[in-house]
């Protein structure tokens, strides 16, 4: 157990199990970053559980298209069937998230332009943190990654898995896992590497991927989470 005694005080009351940001650490304000590749700004907001109807539903939808369009390519995500809009508001709102749109923005509204924003081009990444185990382990947390598939290698997510380091902690996690990283996601698994993660564990034959022709393994990840002074 390598949290302080206060901490370990905090976490025996399970404050994960509820999934309410009333009663565990919030963050509110975003975050601008720099881009690595072009040194451009880009915003990443932080939005709960509580606060998702902030999300311009133009781009709810276009985060809607990009998540079942990975599901379709069948390699990255264990998902083997598309979701409607409940489903995925449902599966990725259901605790926090974060969402990196292009530029340096006070509010996701602001962003939106009135409704003429083409997200195509301005919505850059985004990932979920929630528990990754029920009740007594649920300060272990869990992240889901996506890159707008139009401009990956661009170092997007890299940059996201950066900030994830930053605000997991700060949302009340100690521990982080990746349950599966296909080791056919070769942009993946180097991002976890380099940032530190550990390997705490390998599945052979763990995935059925599209358009490959043998069971895939698998790599899980784990890092102890620390907020970052």
């Amino acid at each position: 157990m390598t949290a302080t005694d206060d901490a370990f005080a905090r976490l025996q009351s399970l404050p994960q199990t509820r999934l309410d940001f009333r009663a565990n650490p919030c963050i509110t304000q975003p975050k601008v970053i720099t881009l690595p590749k072009t040194g451009g700004k880009a915003t990443l907001f932080p939005v709960n559980n509580t606060t998702s109807t902030s999300v311009p539903e133009s781009l709810f939808e276009y985060m809607h298209q990009e998540f079942n369009h990975a599901v379709e390519e069948g390699l990255t995500y264990p998902h083997h069937e598309t979701m409607d809009s409940d489903q995925f508001r449902g599966y990725w709102f259901c605790s926090f998230v974060a969402i990196l749109i292009k530029g340096e923005w006070e509010s996701l509204k602001d962003a939106d332009k009135n409704g003429t924003t083409n997200w195509e081009t301005e919505f850059l990444g985004t990932y979920y943190v929630k528990p990754n185990y029920i009740g007594r382990c649920s300060h272990n947390c869990n992240g889901g990654f996506l890159v707008n598939r139009k401009i990956r290698g661009m170092g997007l997510g890299e940059a996201l898995g950066k900030t994830y380091l930053d605000w997991a902690p700060r949302l009340g996690y100690t521990y982080s896992v990746f349950n599966l990283v296909f080791v056919t996601n070769v942009a993946s698994w180097k991002i976890w590497d380099k940032l530190g993660f550990n390997r705490i564990g390998y599945i052979p034959g763990v995935g059925i991927l599209k358009g490959v022709d043998h069971p895939v393994d698998a790599i899980m990840y784990g890092i102890e989470l620390k907020v970052k002074e």
